[in-house]
């Protein structure tokens, strides 16, 4: 019989697909390899797809719909309720395919190739400031032993950083000081290059 939703549980390598008719008859409950995915989908008459919203979903959601399926995304915590039993793919997929169908289920937007361009942009800036931050507290705590005080501001690290100075008596307190400054510069230039970022994230979104 004709499949009209499928239930689909992604992963890395292997996948797991419920699907049902207009009966609510099980007409396939079996595992995919990535490999196998688009095949699958190729031959299946345009149904609902339900998957829940996680890492890879936007990416699966636009092959599917490029196929000419119809592709509902939903938040994990809005599919647990109708998981029931234990937590298996194939259960997941089971409640993924229930859930789908559901009248007053809550549904996620499917995201552009763009839309996720500019939030990977946001993501990376956001991963290397705070980056910045831990080596910047990590080196004014180092440098406090030897007496060094760092104000408080990346700029006044990067400066300090730039200009190394640094006066101790012990010749190895000074080479330990100025390798983590020298070091430490390509990493405080976060702060310029968060400009370029910024714009990036401007131009990218600006298309939207």
């Amino acid at each position: 019989m004709q499949i009209t939703t499928v239930g689909l549980d992604l992963a890395k390598t292997v996948f797991q697909i419920h699907a049902i008719n207009a009966a609510g008859e099980v007409v396939v409950r079996r595992a995919l390899r990535r490999a196998q995915m688009l095949p699958f989908f190729e031959k299946l008459a345009p149904c609902l797809v339900g998957i829940e919203a996680c890492g890879t979903s936007h990416h699966w959601a636009r092959e599917l719909v490029g196929l000419g399926h119809e592709v509902r995304l939903m938040p994990p915590a809005y599919v647990k309720a109708y998981l029931k039993r234990g937590k298996t793919d194939a259960a997941d997929a089971e409640a993924i395919c229930e859930a789908v169908s559901r009248p007053t289920m809550r549904f996620v937007a499917i995201k552009s190739v763009d839309q996720q361009a500019a939030l990977a942009l946001h993501r990376a800036r956001d991963l290397l400031v705070r980056q910045r931050t831990q080596l910047v507290n990590l080196i004014r705590g180092l440098l406090a032993e030897f007496g060094v005080a760092i104000p408080r501001g990346i700029t006044h690290a990067l400066a300090f950083a730039r200009a190394r100075a640094i006066r101790s008596s012990s010749f190895l307190a000074s080479g330990v000081a100025d390798s983590l400054c020298r070091r430490s510069i390509p990493r405080f230039s976060v702060s310029i290059t968060s400009c370029t970022f910024s714009r990036s994230c401007s131009t990218v979104e600006s298309r939207l």
